[in-house]
């Protein structure tokens, strides 16, 4: 108890500033006051339909964009302020896994040179133990090792993924940040990775956060859950709380649209006076506590 989370979101945001010649700049609040935290060997899911935000905040964390206030801390450090060295060490710990398997491997590269890719950046290992590393890891991700000389356009979307789970398993870390991971799979496909992905949390006691707009996927894999529209978290709880009982109108919305809703739970209440509450109250509603460890901006 009391221990630091191993990655905290505190107040994130960040502005897209567009100039253009002889016009008044327009600015985009892509994400507005963003917190949450993910503890160690934890699954986390961050949800929302295209252009909430989810993806940018991704992006912030794992520093591929710097955020314009607010802060994410990894293992208690601040990434923002980190070294070259400590940066170094930060991109072990915390690697991506993308959406799209078709385009995150470079189709020049065999199985093997790609997975042992991070492995020959970060100058771990000589060549013959980095060979027995790829095995090993292609046979945690449910490939057969003679997989390793082959190049990506003779695979599958599945097997793809799983060579990119492979890459992204090959330093050893503790947190996995997942966009869409299984988005561009068929359903078949997607069921299998989605177990594949529970095993290897369970096997590695890894920290999974999970982006997506899928509401299926975060029931099946994660433990707790945000949910965001316009750029702000507007609920948050754990995942059977939320599934269970949305206190958010927009929560509820989306959970009815995905058949996920028992009907058994009324909607929220949409505002005194009746009206839809719409985005623009979520920028003046704070985000309060309305049951235990469950928070809305209602």
């Amino acid at each position: 108890m009391g221990r630091l989370p191993l990655l905290d979101v505190r107040g994130l945001g960040k502005q897209f500033v567009r100039r253009r010649f002889w016009r008044t700049p327009t600015v985009t609040r892509a994400v507005e006051d963003v917190s949450f935290d993910v503890r160690e060997g934890e699954s986390f899911g961050l949800v929302g339909e295209s252009g909430s935000g989810k993806t940018t905040t991704a992006r912030c964390i794992l520093r591929l964009t710097r955020p314009t206030t607010g802060d994410v801390r990894f293992d208690g450090e601040s990434i923002y302020s980190m070294s070259r060295p400590r940066l170094r060490t930060l991109r072990r710990a915390m690697q991506p896994v993308f959406q799209d398997p078709y385009s995150s491997l470079d189709p020049r590269r065999t199985v093997g040179q790609s997975v042992a890719e991070p492995l020959v950046v970060h100058q771990i290992g000589t060549p013959q133990s980095r060979r027995a590393r790829v095995a090993e890891l292609l046979d945690l991700v449910g490939l057969d090792p003679a997989h390793d000389g082959r190049r990506p356009d003779e695979l599958s979307g599945g097997q793809r993924q799983r060579i990119a789970l492979a890459r992204a398993l090959a330093l050893g870390p503790k947190l996995l940040v997942l966009d869409e991971p299984v988005s561009a799979l068929d359903a078949s496909v997607a069921a299998q990775i989605v177990n594949l992905l529970l095993r290897l949390r369970a096997d590695l006691n890894l920290a999974m956060l999970f982006i997506t707009h899928d509401l299926r996927l975060i029931r099946h894999l994660t433990t707790r859950v945000a949910v965001m529209r316009a750029g702000r978290i507007v609920e948050s709880a754990t995942t059977a709380a939320l599934f269970a009982t949305p206190r958010h109108p927009y929560t509820y919305e989306l959970l009815s649209a995905a058949g996920l809703h028992d009907g058994r739970t009324p909607a929220p209440d949409p505002g005194q006076d009746g009206s839809n509450h719409g985005a623009d109250d979520d920028r003046v509603l704070p985000l309060r506590e309305v049951d235990p460890a469950h928070w809305a901006r209602v």
